[in-house]
C-alpha cells in the first residue's frame, strides 16, 4: 500500500488527478474486484443495444445465426435504416470482445453495412436474441 500511495501522490504532483477508488466500469465494460477474482461483463451495454435497437421484450435465442444462412448484396428485399443497421453493428462489433461466439455472425452482417436489407436486420435482430 506503501508503494501505491507514494505512486498516487507522485502523479497528483505531476497532472491535475483525483482518486476515484477500486474500478467498477471502464469503456462499457464492468469490472467486479473480489480478493481472489477479477471478473468483466457487458451486461449494462449489451442491455443498451437492445434498448436501442427496440428488443429488450425480445424472447432469447440459442444460436446466434440460423444453420447455413445465405445472404448476398443483390436482396430485393426493403431496405432498412442504415443508420441504425450501423450503429447496431458497430455496437455488436464491440460485445465480440467479451462474446467471441458471436464473432463469426457480426463478421457476416458487418458485410452488408453498404446497403442493409430486410432480411439482413432480421439476421442482426437474431444475433441480438
Amino acid at each position: 500500500m506503501e508503494d501505491i500511495n507514494s505512486f498516487k501522490c507522485e502523479m497528483a504532483a505531476r497532472f491535475r488527478m483525483s482518486d476515484l477508488g477500486a474500478l467498477s466500469y471502464y469503456l462499457g465494460i464492468e469490472v467486479r474486484q473480489r480478493k481472489e477474482e477479477l471478473t468483466f461483463g457487458q451486461s449494462v451495454y449489451a442491455s443498451k443495444l437492445l434498448e436501442r435497437s427496440g428488443m429488450v421484450e425480445c424472447k432469447p435465442c440459442m444460436t446466434p445465426m440460423e444453420e447455413r444462412l445465405k445472404l448476398t448484396k443483390a436482396s430485393t428485399t426493403a431496405k432498412v435504416d442504415a443508420t441504425l443497421y450501423h450503429s447496431i453493428i458497430d455496437g455488436l462489433r464491440y460485445l465480440v470482445h467479451m462474446r467471441p461466439n458471436i464473432a463469426f455472425t457480426v463478421g457476416y452482417v458487418s458485410l452488408f453495412m453498404e446497403d442493409p436489407r430486410e432480411d439482413h436486420w432480421a439476421t442482426v435482430k437474431r444475433l441480438l436474441r
